[in-house]
């Protein structure tokens, strides 16, 4: 029994020394841990925006292994830049252990938050023998500002973003302004920002214009990790097709922003661009003739043969007739975009025809939907493109369009 209280004795004299031992037990400023907190501009933060946190710890001890474990941060998003860094450090002339980390966090919401204490656990060397010591660093309180304005972290609209700098690049491939109609071009917009993650960047804006399709590709997002802290990368693309011949305008997009250095609003923009409307090169005019009067005579005789063979024609079909062809081509082939433009060209050709197309009650419901799947958000199906040809062409002009040439060609036949 005397010899059972002795062994338990000594397990609870030894047991202390197996235990950590806290840093007061070094001498003071042997073993230091200090966390300061770090604003780029030097103010008070507002929510989503970046502060910085660097860890500094100072040993004058010789050690064998260590782990920084980070306190939950519930109130902050958080990431560490780079690596844990060591280095030799001299203080009051004695050789010392630096070491450094840098998290950057970003707080969620304002008001006045506590960071609870990094704790190193260090297992030291002393006299030959090994120990584990916790250096804790002090809490650090954090304020965080409320936004005061329009906008702002909590708005649902516009998206905040607090950054210290937004580039956008807008690249086309090919250029848009020498697009036709129904040619595809790829948009490629990408947008930078310094001190922000990926997840912090804007959704994929909306790109719509009337008269301009639009279909959106993948998102890509991508985090690169300085020591002055993250930045971010977002990828955005569209496949963009004129449905018109004329020259679209598709404007421009603004994204407001942050900036956390200067301390004011500012806005990145994705410009405006031209889609389609570039006028075709000039053909080469032919080489003169060898006379000028030989080059008078064929150009009065052209002139009279043209004018003779526009009459004729003039009498054979319809100011719209092509571009009702071009309308039925299009219906054989399904070409939606396509189908819209002769139609246009047509209404242009012959307003007489086109107020008669407007008068028809069967005709109305049937064009909207054309508009619709061409031009709205989508899930809108494309009519029977051949029956509304067919119906198109059934329906004849409400008035003749004066012909000024028509004395000279004797009298126009009933059914014009």
């Amino acid at each position: 029994m005397v010899r059972g209280c002795l062994v338990a004795a000594l397990v609870l004299a030894a047991a202390p020394a197996l235990a950590p031992r806290p840093a007061s037990a070094l001498e003071d400023g042997d073993l230091s841990l200090t966390v300061t907190a770090e604003v780029p501009g030097g103010a008070t933060p507002y929510p989503r925006e970046m502060v910085l946190l660097h860890i500094r710890g100072t040993y004058r001890a010789q050690i064998a292994l260590e782990d920084l474990r980070q306190p939950s941060l519930p109130h902050f998003g958080w990431t560490q830049l780079g690596r844990d860094h060591w280095s030799r450090v001299t203080i009051q002339g004695q050789e010392a252990r630096g070491f450094e980390r840098t998290v950057a966090v970003f707080p969620q919401g304002p008001g006045r938050f506590v960071i609870d204490p990094f704790v190193h656990r260090l297992t030291i060397v002393d006299g030959g023998e090994r120990r584990v010591v916790d250096v804790r660093s002090a809490p650090l309180p954090i304020e965080v500002a409320a936004w005061q304005g329009p906008g702002g972290p909590d708005a649902p609209e516009p998206w905040w973003l607090a950054a210290q700098d937004v580039t956008v690049t807008d690249q086309w491939e090919p250029e848009p302004e020498g697009l036709k109609l129904g040619e595809p071009a790829r948009r490629t917009v990408t947008l930078d920002a310094r001190g922000v993650t990926a997840d912090a960047l804007p959704p994929r804006p909306v790109l719509r214009t009337r008269g301009v399709l639009t279909f959106a590709g993948p998102v890509e997002r991508q985090t690169r990790i300085t020591p002055a802290g993250p930045v971010a990368r977002v990828t955005y693309r569209w496949d963009v097709r004129p449905g018109v011949p004329e020259p679209i305008t598709l404007s421009a997009i603004s994204i407001p922003w942050f900036d956390t250095r200067a301390r004011v609003m500012r806005e990145a923009e994705i410009p405006a661009r031209i889609i389609g409307g570039r006028a075709e090169k000039p053909a080469e005019a032919p080489p003169p003739p060898a006379s000028p009067w030989r080059a008078l005579l064929a150009g009065a005789l052209a002139f009279g043969l043209g004018l003779g063979a526009w009459g004729l024609r003039q009498r054979r079909e319809t100011p719209a007739a092509r571009a009702l062809r071009d309308l039925a081509r299009a219906a054989r082939r399904r070409d939606a975009a396509g189908f819209h433009a002769a139609l246009a060209q047509a209404a242009r050709r012959d307003p007489g025809l086109a107020a008669a197309w407007r008068a028809d009650p069967t005709l109305g419901p049937r064009l909207a939907a054309l508009d619709a799947a061409l031009f709205g958000e989508g899930g809108v199906p494309v009519p029977d493109l051949r029956g509304l040809a067919r119906d198109l062409a059934r329906i004849r002009p409400t008035a003749a369009v004066p012909d000024a040439l028509a004395p000279l060609d004797g009298p126009v036949p009933a059914g014009r």
